[in-house]
């Protein structure tokens, strides 16, 4: 997987939404899953969500659950992250990751990643 493209990310107010896109290239025998980790100013990175490429299972870490989606378009080779009902502490570079399996991803682990865009939730 290749040429991770990450888009839609800007200021928001503390109640607002946001729509991140990621496309990619895939190869003819690659197998990926793919997710979103994001890292705040003067922290680590932390997993979001990620999708099974394969059946489109998701999965949510917990302080998103119920205000983002993850969802991917297999055609298209993209993926989405709606958020909706943004807080400040959702203010973080937003990346694009691919891993083997959405256990590798949820433990925090990637193969490739974009170069991340700009979330700033702030009124």
């Amino acid at each position: 997987v290749q040429d991770f493209v990450e888009s839609g990310g800007g200021l928001v107010q503390p109640g607002g939404s946001l729509r991140l896109s990621c496309s990619y290239r895939k190869g003819s025998s690659d197998n990926y899953d793919f997710g979103w980790f994001r890292q705040a100013p003067g922290k680590g990175y932390e997993g979001v969500a990620c999708i099974s490429d394969s059946d489109g299972s998701t999965y949510y870490a917990d302080f998103v659950k119920g205000r983002f989606t993850i969802a991917r378009d297999i055609g298209a080779e993209s993926m989405t992250l709606q958020m909706n009902n943004l807080e400040p502490e959702d203010t973080a570079v937003y990346y694009c990751v691919a891993g083997p399996s959405t256990a590798y991803i949820r433990a925090g682990q990637a193969n490739f990643s974009g170069q991340g865009t700009l979330v700033t939730v702030s009124s």
